[in-house]
């Protein structure tokens, strides 16, 4: 076990790669004193009759093999010489007992133990995460009392410091002196906080030689928690462990003396204080402070030692003795500090103690006190008197936030690293009022890298701060690498996850192995993974340089695929410029991760902040749907995230339009060039963002377009009238929209009257209506009085009729010119039932009319058969027509909800009756090995006893129908005829009952009392879809509209003039307008939240947590 006279460097590195196991902890070696015989090298002392070493141990506590004597004949005993290092035996974890059974860590290393080897420890075995900063509290070792006000300050101070800076405390260990205080501060955190709240490091470096029951904390293996008691009563002049520090480095050196781990301590200190701080190793290492309380001379040559290596104290006023003396002269000049006044103040502190102190020592101590005073800015007094309203935590910040004003470029470097250090502290108090202040100038390039840190860290507070004081997001995000470190250093989230299976995912298609570490995330993999969110009809947001010849392939093939196209149309896709946003990639980069905080501060200032709203509705709620857990934390919190930016984009619609509609339309249509060149209309509406597509704005709108040229306050029957009667538009029976806003723009001719009345989309919707209606007329009529051997006129007028549909299917699926390619498209169209149920239907007719030409009789009525079916389904289409209607549309939605509920319900139902179905099958029929018969009566027959039809062979009270048609499969008798009635009794006698009444409920409570609630949402969500496809229809109702296809056949593909654009739902916008709008929307914007604000601070729950936080 010993690993004797090995070598230092074996010794630390023996299991170096085992991490935190048990093993592990022999690296860290103690020290044990050799035992030999008395008159070789070691003098004895008689203490109650029992020798002690000179190393402080009885002989029984030495090792067990004894060096031979006359290897040390002569010699003085030394600890270098005379111990020897061994794996330590005293490791893991150390239960203290008492309220809350606190537990923490502990080690018995040696005092030669390397710092590195010590750290590591702490953060790979321990898993205490680096700390932010690291606060040395020393002074008095002995128990002394403080003013109660100090210690209150003292107390919270220091865990306010450690809270929110994420610091290490690190103390002397013990249970006594300031250490105490330490322990009683953490302890006091602990029982207020609870599990709610981080737990705070204190790390107490003790020495091993002196703690009491040392015994106790013997655990060669380390698997199981030591036991360990306060013995303040039995503990002598030795010192008990303080229960309420959270780890424990108990420093041996084979003595039994105090002091012994001091050089350990500043060892240690120094190690941490050049490991680096922050996310991209900035240069800027983890601050030391050191906090001094009451202490003596020991203390002050601790104060000299650390400030000479350029550490901060601070020492408390009022604590007593050395602090005291070091507090009262440190604001004087050092020619005032003379030895006549040092004396005088310590005698006033040291009080009996000062007589023990001779006058070579105190002429030493007032040079040293000179030197610390010269060092003024590395010295901080708190002064209770004067600092009354703030706390301990308040001076400890300062002191690391001191500038030297000698030099000017050395100040500035200080002023960089101290706005670090506050951002790694999340203190934005402390930045405020000592960083950006009216004194200091600074550049948005000086504050890039604490923005940088701030962002990563998950720091918003820090982030408003910084844009507040002059960070700007363009010049900060003015490079592609600068967001690709970002997304790289994004948290643990789900869109990670997506984008890194979507780069391995590359590599993999480029036949390349993915490598651990090795993938690093590009903007292309972002604007693919965006794209899918936030869905196919956008741009790729980020379009690399490198990518240029591969986006314009992906242009050209789209082009070539839509077919219907002028080839200058290629010109105007290639030349289209992409828009670098700034603002836009922030906002987004921390919608992605789902951090609601930074996204606030993101979105406000956002200049397209309605779409920005909108696109993060759908990215979270596509992130919310993919994530596969519904009932997760995360996808409830993605949903929150999108109702809270649907909102928003309410609010601020809202603000625009009660300014000016006209305006807030146009913000609705416009094309945003900073989100994939789609608008704010058809986001939300792939956002299912049902409650802003109900906002009586975009219903005005969407109102306007379905009445096109004409007025909305037409009334339905005066539509109805001119489409049968139209030279009646040509009087003032009904009017027109530009009759009346812009009559010196529009003129209303006979021509362009005539022609508003026939593009409307309320009119085409009127005419397709009563075609749609002789369509299904003429169906009947062929099907049940007219289908003849031979197709009789009626029914080729039919099948022209159906052509003229078809026609219109194809038109509605290549009409959409700013859509993606052909497999897109095609998702995108059966997507939706309707287009399914127009697909069957045609797929039906086109079997059922080749089997009706077919001259076999059979065939012949097969086709026949079909087409009937057909005729149920062009039948069921004719709701999609209704879904306009502010009465029946709602009732569709709720239909179709309880088809889906009912699918369930029929499947519970299911087990019941095919258990039912065999079991009567069984007890009745012996035998029977006729498929069709054996469905009929294991699965038919009990579903119709669910309705009340029973079947014929077991209705009989007799009990005498029995089956004889067959001798080979005959029934039981009456006794199994009786327990089939039995069985049917119990089975479906309840279940009936129990089937209809949990259909009632369900489909009463649930589904429509659902959809009902929300009827007017519901209604003005689904009118869009149809309202933009009466738009895009041509004028002439089926059959007629063949017309209309050969005319955009002849125009597209012969003449190949380009597509007309959807201007009433897209509109591009010139550069100036643009500018105008979305300054005017950015003001909207702040007045919203001024708004917002305002009714939020006069909030009750407001002013009670401001109440509170005073």
């Amino acid at each position: 076990m010993l690993s004797v006279y090995a070598t230092k460097d074996h010794v630390y590195t023996l299991l170096l790669d085992s991490v935190c196991s048990s093993a592990t902890f022999g690296q860290y070696v103690q020290c044990a004193c050799c035992w030999a015989v008395t008159h070789v090298w070691i003098t004895w002392i008689t203490v109650d009759r029992e020798g002690i070493c000179k190393c402080g141990y009885p002989k029984d506590k030495h090792c067990e093999d004894p060096i031979k004597p006359e290897d040390y004949v002569g010699e003085q005993w030394d600890r270098h010489r005379h111990t020897k290092e061994a794996p330590t035996d005293a490791f893991g974890d150390i239960s203290f007992g008492g309220l809350g059974q606190k537990t923490g860590k502990y080690v018995r290393v040696s005092s030669d133990t390397p710092c590195e080897i010590l750290y590591q420890l702490m953060t790979d075995c321990w898993k205490l995460r680096s700390p932010n900063l690291l606060i040395s509290v020393t002074g008095g070792a002995k128990n002394f009392n403080i003013k109660p006000l100090l210690k209150e300050k003292f107390r919270r101070g220091l865990i306010k410091v450690a809270q929110t800076t994420g610091a290490w405390i690190l103390t002397g260990g013990t249970h006594t002196g300031v250490m105490k205080h330490v322990g009683m501060a953490v302890r006091d955190y602990t029982l207020s906080s609870g599990l709610t709240e981080g737990q705070i490091v204190v790390i107490g470096v003790a020495p091993w030689g002196v703690i009491h029951r040392q015994e106790d904390l013997i655990n060669p293996k380390g698997n199981l928690p030591v036991q360990y008691s306060l013995d303040e009563q039995g503990q002598g002049l030795l010192s008990c462990l303080d229960i309420n520090h959270t780890h424990f480095l108990l420093v041996d050196d084979g003595t039994r003396d105090y002091g012994v781990e001091i050089e350990l301590r500043a060892r240690l200190e120094k190690h941490i204080s050049q490991q680096s701080l922050g996310n991209r190793g900035s240069g800027v290492t983890i601050p030391v402070v050191c906090v001094v309380l009451d202490g003596g001379p020991g203390t002050l040559n601790t104060m000299y030692n650390v400030m000479l290596n350029h550490t901060p104290c601070v020492v408390l006023e009022g604590s007593g003795r050395m602090a005291d003396v070091i507090a009262k002269v440190a604001d004087l000049p050092v020619s005032e500090v003379t030895l006549d006044l040092i004396k005088q103040l310590m005698e006033r502190f040291f009080g009996q103690e000062y007589k023990e102190f001779t006058e070579v020592k105190v002429i030493e101590w007032t040079k040293k006190i000179q030197d610390i005073i010269r060092m003024s800015h590395l010295l901080t007094v708190f002064h209770i008197d004067e600092d009354k309203n703030s706390d301990v935590d308040v001076a400890i910040l300062q002191a690391l936030l001191k500038v030297p004003k000698s030099d000017e470029h050395a100040a500035r470097q200080s002023l960089e690293r101290q706005l670090e250090l506050a951002v790694a502290w999340n203190r934005v108090d402390i930045a405020e009022s000592e960083i950006f202040t009216e004194e200091i100038q600074w550049t948005s390039c000086d504050l890039h890298p604490a923005m940088f840190s701030a962002l990563v860290g998950d720091k918003p507070e820090f982030v408003r701060l910084l844009l507040e004081n002059g960070v700007c997001v363009g010049k900060f995000l003015e490079s592609e690498d600068m967001l690709c470190e970002l997304y790289a250093h994004l948290p643990s989230c789900f869109f990670l996850r997506k984008l890194a299976k979507r780069v391995q995912g590359g590599k993999i298609c480029r036949g390349q192995e993915p490598q651990p570490g090795s993938t690093k995330i590009s903007l292309s993999h972002v604007a693919e993974e965006v794209r899918h969110l936030l869905g196919s009809f956008t741009q790729p947001l980020y379009v690399p340089r490198v990518c240029v010849f591969s986006s314009l392939f992906v242009v050209v093939s789209q082009v070539l695929s839509k077919g219907l196209v002028n080839p200058s149309c290629l010109d105007e896709e290639r030349t289209t410029d992409k828009v670098w946003d700034s603002i836009r990639d922030l906002f987004l980069w921390a919608v992605v991760q789902n951090n609601p905080e930074l996204a606030e501060i993101s979105w406000e200032q956002c200049r397209d902040c309605i779409a920005a709203a909108l696109a993060a509705c759908k990215i979270l709620r596509k992130l919310a749907q993919e994530s596969g857990e519904d009932d997760s934390e995360e996808a409830k919190e993605m949903r929150e995230l999108a109702s809270h930016y649907e909102k928003q984009a309410i609010g601020v619609f809202s603000e625009c339009h009660s300014w000016d509609a006209q305006r807030a339309q146009k913000l609705l249509i416009r094309v945003s060039p900073s989100w994939g060149r789609s608008t704010c209309l058809w986001l939300a509406l792939k956002a299912e963002a049902k409650s802003f597509i109900a906002h009586s704005g975009v219903q005005a709108l969407l109102t306007q377009i379905w009445f096109g040229e004409l007025s909305v306050d037409n009334a339905p029957w005066k539509v109805l009238l001119c489409m049968i009667f139209f030279p009646l538009i040509y009087t003032s029976f009904l009017t027109f929209s530009g009759s009346s806003q812009e009559p010196e723009l529009k003129p209303l001719n006979c021509s362009s009257r005539l022609m508003s009345l026939f593009t409307s989309p309320q009119v085409k919707f009127y005419w397709n209506i009563a075609s749609y209606f002789g369509f299904l007329w003429l169906f009947a009529v062929v099907l049940m009085i007219d289908f003849q051997n031979y197709p009789s006129w009626r029914e080729l007028l039919l099948y022209v009729w159906l052509t003229s549909l078809v026609c219109e299917e194809l038109r509605q699926f290549y009409h959409d010119f700013d859509g993606p390619g052909f497999r897109k498209k095609a998702k995108m169209y059966i997507s939706d039932m309707w287009n399914i149920l127009d697909v069957l239907s045609i797929i039906l007719f086109i079997a059922g009319l080749v089997c009706r030409l077919q001259a076999s009789g059979t065939v012949f009525y097969v086709g026949k058969v079909i087409l009937c079916i057909d005729f149920i389904i062009f039948c069921l289409r004719l709701m999609a027509i209704f879904t306009i209607s502010r009465t029946l549309g709602p009732k569709i939605i709720i239909l179709r909800r309880m088809m889906m509920d009912l699918f369930f319900f029929m499947f519970l139902l299911s087990i019941w009756v095919v258990a039912y179905g065999v079991a009567k099958q069984g007890i009745l029929i012996h035998n029977e090995e006729r498929l069709n018969w054996i469905i009929r009566g294991a699965v038919y027959e009990p579903y119709l006893i669910i309705f009340g039809s029973v079947p014929t062979n077991i209705d009989s009270e007799q009990f005498t129908n029995f089956t004889t048609e067959i001798t080979r499969l005959r029934t039981k008798g009456r006794y199994y005829n009786s327990r089939v009635l039995i069985c049917k009794t119990h089975s479906f006698s309840p279940q009936r009952k129990l089937f209809l009444a949990i259909m009632y409920k369900h489909f009463k409570i649930y589904t429509f009392e659902e959809v009902q609630d929300n009827t007017d949402t519901i209604w003005k969500f689904q009118r869009y879809e149809l309202i933009k496809e009466y738009h895009s229809r041509p004028a002439l109702p089926p059959p007629f509209i063949l017309l209309s296809h050969l005319i955009l056949f002849i125009r597209g593909v012969l003449l190949r003039y380009p597509p007309q654009k959807h201007k009433p739902f897209r509109q591009e916008l010139e550069k100036t307008e643009e500018e105008e709008l979305l300054s005017w929307e950015a003001y909207m914007k702040d007045n919203y939240l001024s708004s917002t604000r305002q009714v939020k601070s006069q909030s009750m729950e407001h002013r009670v947590q401001d109440t509170a936080e005073k």
